[in-house]
């Protein structure tokens, strides 16, 4: 399985004041990381973005982008997802992985039946979803916990998932 070719760092936010910075929310350990990894640009590759200056805010940071110098265009950047070569991320520790990393695993129950391929993690607030596209049908969506996912195999190409067993006697049928 080839690593993705890019990762999702920081996500630009409302403006903040009149000179051209945003509220920049970023996904890494350390907030001030962002600033290393180089040129960010759009999951399209189409916009780059060099971080001028950062200072930490309450539970982002406040950005100044090279090149953005109004209100008006920090504006036009709202909602931006900002991506870098998986490469210049550090490598993750053992029984560590980026979220980016599971995309396109095989999800394998316990009995080795072929769930389907994970195509994306999301976080309503409530922990880590993981969404399961099966050969056929709607994607499922299950908790992300040591419960439910014993095990992720990066090498291996796949992820174990460990179904809910159905407690006998519960459901409608039951009298």
């Amino acid at each position: 399985m080839t690593a993705p070719a890019q990762v999702c760092v920081a996500r630009i936010g409302a403006a903040h004041g009149v000179r051209g910075a945003v509220k920049l929310w970023t996904f890494t350990e350390d907030p001030f990381a962002v600033k290393r990894y180089g040129p960010l640009s759009t999951k399209d590759g189409t916009r780059k973005f060099e971080i001028a200056s950062a200072r930490e805010a309450k539970d982002h940071l406040v950005a100044q982008f090279r090149g953005i110098a109004t209100r008006d265009e920090a504006e036009r950047l709202n909602g931006l997802e900002l991506y870098v070569p998986r490469d210049k991320l550090p490598a993750a520790d053992e029984d560590e992985y980026y979220h980016a990393d599971l995309i396109g695993l095989a999800a394998v129950t316990t009995t080795e039946e072929l769930l389907g391929r994970v195509v994306a993690i999301h976080n309503f607030g409530a922990g880590d979803i993981l969404e399961i596209a099966p050969p056929q049908g709607a994607t499922m969506l299950l908790p992300f916990t040591n419960a439910v996912v014993p095990t992720v195999d990066i090498a291996g190409g796949r992820v174990l998932i460990e179904l809910p067993q159905e407690v006998e006697g519960d459901g409608p049928e039951a009298g």
